[in-house]
C-alpha cells in the first residue's frame, strides 16, 4: 500500500483548514503529525479515511482515488477523536460485534489484543463504566485487532498510564517491522520522538517535514 496526498485543500463554511497539502505514506514507516489542537490534524486524518472529501486535490491509494469513489480505504483502521462504543456492552462484546462485520477473529484473538493494551482485567466490564484511559485502550485495540496495512491513531497516548504507553511503543515498532504504515497524530512532539521515522508539523493550514529521523 502506498498513499499519495496531492495538493489537498479543505474548508468548512468558507474557512480554510488545510491548504495545498502534499505528503506520501509508504509501508514500513511510522509517521507523526504534530500540531496544536485545532491545527487540522484530525481533519486531515478524516480525509485519509474518506470521512471528508477534499475541496481540491486528490488522495491516491496504490494509484487509485478511493476517496473520490466514496469508498473506505482498503485494509485501514483508525482511532480518530474520542472512541465511541455501545455503552451497554462490555469491551470484549463491543470488539466481538465489530469483528463480525468483515473478519473471522475468534474470541481468543480479541482477548489477545485486549491483553496487548493492558485491558484484560476490564474486558468484561460494560463500556459505560470505562474511564477515559480505558476507552482509549479499547479504541487502540479496535485498530490493532484485524492487523490492517494502514493504522491511524489520533492522540493515542492521552489518558493512558506510562507502562501501557511503553508497551504500545513496542507494539508500533514491531508493526513497522511487519511493513505496516503507522500514522500517529499528537500535540506533544515528545510522545513520538522515540517512534517516528518522519515528523510533520501542522501549522497555518499547511504541513511541513520538521524532522527526518532516519
Amino acid at each position: 500500500m502506498k498513499i499519495e496526498v496531492k495538493n489537498v485543500s479543505k474548508s468548512f463554511k468558507k474557512v480554510p483548514v488545510l491548504e495545498n497539502i502534499n505528503i506520501n505514506f509508504e509501508p514500513g514507516n511510522i509517521y507523526a503529525l504534530v500540531g496544536r489542537n485545532g491545527s487540522g490534524k484530525s481533519v486531515f486524518l478524516k480525509l485519509l479515511c474518506g470521512f471528508y472529501k477534499p475541496d481540491a486535490g486528490e488522495i491516491l491509494i496504490d494509484g487509485i482515488d478511493i476517496i473520490k469513489n466514496g469508498d473506505f480505504p482498503p485494509s485501514t483502521r483508525a482511532l480518530i477523536d474520542s472512541p465511541s462504543f455501545l455503552p451497554e456492552l462490555s469491551g470484549l462484546e463491543n470488539l466481538s460485534l465489530l469483528a463480525k462485520v468483515q473478519s473471522n477473529l475468534t474470541k481468543e484473538d480479541i482477548e489477545k489484543t485486549l491483553e496487548m493494551v493492558n485491558l484484560t482485567e476490564e474486558m468484561n466490564k460494560n463500556y459505560i463504566f470505562y474511564s477515559y484511559g480505558m476507552k482509549q485502550k479499547l479504541g487502540i485495540a479496535q485498530v490493532l485487532m484485524e492487523n490492517p496495512d494502514l493504522m491511524i491513531f489520533d492522540e493515542p497516548f492521552n489518558g493512558i498510564e506510562e507502562k501501557t504507553v511503553i508497551k504500545l511503543r513496542e507494539i508500533f515498532l514491531k508493526l513497522k517491522e511487519e511493513n505496516k504504515i503507522i500514522i500517529i497524530s499528537t500535540h506533544i512532539k515528545d510522545d513520538v520522538k522515540l517512534l517516528a521515522d518522519y515528523i510533520y508539523q501542522f501549522d497555518d493550514k499547511r504541513i511541513t517535514l520538521i524532522e527526518n529521523v532516519e
